[in-house]
């Protein structure tokens, strides 16, 4: 299931247990393995960390698609000028090395914080690390729309 993108928490039911397949659904990763006959109350606790692991799986994933949303709102060279705020440098160094005035990276500063809703460098690093958490490299920033 998960390699085909649908990731539904597993609850491993079966009447033939042993150590290898109880091994390779845990590590495939089921939320539990139970053989057959199952107690009614462990069944019903599995299922409740089944429900409770997709709740906190579904969390992750609506924020990271938000946090790609929020990114998708910035220009190419805005992403250029979050990338090296986050990176530490300073206007001046960014400006240098986009070839573009302290002013111009202060505006271009200013505008991403607003487009992404933070007031800080400190909150862009943390907005950066939680995308680069939920995200591959590849994936982090969508085409340009120009914005």
């Amino acid at each position: 299931l998960e390699e085909n993108g649908i990731p539904l928490p597993i609850v491993f039911l079966t009447g033939h247990a042993d150590v290898p397949s109880t091994v390779q659904a845990l590590k495939g990763g089921a939320v539990d393995f139970l053989e057959k006959p199952v107690q009614r109350d462990a069944l019903l606790a599995a299922l409740g960390r089944a429900l409770a692991r997709d709740a906190a799986q579904r969390e992750v994933r609506q924020e990271a698609t938000r946090l790609r949303a929020l990114f998708a709102t910035l220009s190419t060279r805005e992403r250029e000028v979050f990338d090296r705020i986050v990176a530490g440098k300073l206007n001046k160094q960014i400006a240098d090395e986009l070839g573009s005035s302290e002013r111009t990276i202060k505006t271009q500063r200013a505008h991403l914080m607003v487009k992404l809703g933070v007031d800080s460098a400190a909150e862009l690093g943390a907005l950066a690390e939680k995308l680069s958490r939920s995200t591959p490299r590849a994936a982090q920033w969508p085409a340009d729309t120009g914005g």
